[in-house]
């Protein structure tokens, strides 16, 4: 039977509309996908230019919405642990805390009580219910219960450790004089023969000879030494300090530090304080450093732990960043130093007339400091002058600002800083 021509035309373009319906519900299948997964990184077209656009009639589609900018962190606890570096991150707290008009959780003198355990009523000028303080910085032994008394609940806990060999070949030469374990003998070759023989864990100064980072954490050895009292131990510490530094590795750690408080590039400028003079650095023997780790075996699985999670860190990170903004971080650095140092980098004390940049010599070690250029103009006079500054006349500073007064240095005695 024959079609009429008026039916055939609808027969055609029936099917006509058949197709270009099964065509267009293909391409909105086919479309989709494509528009909800973007690749920038291998596909940077799809985002530079959105899908459909420069068709006639068409509405380019809007970019893809950026990340939110995060917020500079205010709030701060930083455990200041001994022989680590740490003296340098004190002095970048400080600076920003300076200039943001922040409030620090002072010690009246230059430590909280240490070594005995933190307490809330040790900060100069707390008050239970009152205002809390921006910042806690200072050396302690740490005691989260009664730290969170003073600091805000959002506060970010930080600390920074370091090879237990290192640290304690340091904490030898330092501590010579207040760890009886350390006066007992004629050098570290000596002590290391038969540590045991020296060490008595309740004479008082005897913290700084064995297993110094894990005192300054808070912790107590295990009552029952074994893998699951310390796994329990670094699971707590994972829980409460959510970023570790490590001291072999410090640029790096400042790059991560950064983006972990959201600051500025130039925030985290510092020149090191506290180094020793090279003519008191004594080299450990692969043995020797082998030995003190032993010896302090539980600083030892502390420092691996972090370790760990810092290079993990670093993955999340990622390496080739990391190191970009390493080398901008030094390059800053070495301008600072030609832009403010006489000779360009740290001196020995006797070298430094000026006492409030001068920096406090404690034990038969050399503490190197720093000389400002003459002739700075105002701006990089304060700028300089706030990088060079030691911890102690800062930390006077500081107190002068939110208390009054000159300060404390002038009575300042020493006493295991």
């Amino acid at each position: 039977m024959k079609l009429l021509p008026g039916c055939r035309r609808l027969q055609v373009l029936g099917a006509a509309l058949a197709v270009c319906v099964t065509i267009s519900f293909t391409m909105q299948l086919l479309r989709a996908p494509f528009q909800r997964r973007g690749y920038p990184d291998q596909l940077p077209h799809l985002w530079s230019l959105p899908w459909g656009a420069g068709e006639e009639g068409d509405t380019p589609s809007p970019d893809p919405p950026s990340p939110s900018p995060c917020q500079p962190r205010r709030h701060i606890v930083f455990l200041k642990t001994h022989k680590t570096g740490s003296s340098s991150i004190v002095n970048l707290l400080h600076r920003f805390g300076e200039t943001q008009g922040l409030r620090f959780a002072l010690p009246p003198r230059y430590q909280f009580g240490y070594p005995n355990p933190f307490r809330a009523w040790r900060v100069k000028g707390y008050q239970p219910g009152g205002p809390p303080f921006d910042i806690l910085c200072h050396h302690m032994r740490f005691n989260l219960p009664e730290v969170q008394k003073v600091v805000p609940p959002d506060s970010f806990y930080f600390s920074i450790v370091r090879d237990p060999g290192a640290l304690a070949e340091s904490a030898f030469s330092y501590y010579r004089e207040v760890a009886p374990a350390f006066r007992r003998v004629g050098s570290l070759a000596q002590f290391l023969e038969a540590p045991n023989r020296f060490y008595d864990p309740a004479e008082r100064g005897n913290h700084y000879a064995r297993n110094l980072q894990w005192f300054d954490f808070g912790l107590a050895p295990p009552a029952q030494p074994g893998p699951k009292a310390v796994r329990a131990a670094l699971a707590w510490l994972d829980e409460t300090f959510p970023l570790v530094l490590l001291m072999e590795h410090f640029d790096e750690s400042l790059v991560l530090l950064r983006e972990a408080l959201c600051w500025a590039e130039e925030d985290m400028d510092l020149f090191q304080h506290n180094g020793r003079s090279p003519k008191t650095v004594h080299p450990l023997a692969p043995d020797q450093a082998a030995r003190l780790r032993a010896w302090n075996a539980l600083d030892w699985q502390l420092y691996t732990h972090f370790n760990r999670s810092f290079w993990r860190r670093v993955e999340a990170f990622g390496l080739s960043r990391l190191r970009a903004e390493v080398a901008r971080l030094r390059e800053r650095r070495q301008a600072l130093a030609e832009r403010c140092l006489q000779g360009g980098g740290p001196m020995e004390a006797a070298s430094i007339t000026d006492e409030r940049i001068r920096p406090f010599q404690f034990g038969q070690v050399q503490i190197l400091g720093y000389t400002l250029r003459l002739g700075l103009g105002p701006t990089d006079q304060q700028l300089c002058t706030r990088l060079v500054t030691p911890e102690l006349q800062y930390k006077d500073i500081l107190d002068a600002r939110q208390f009054g007064g000159n300060g404390s240095m002038a009575t300042h005695r020493g006493g295991g800083k």
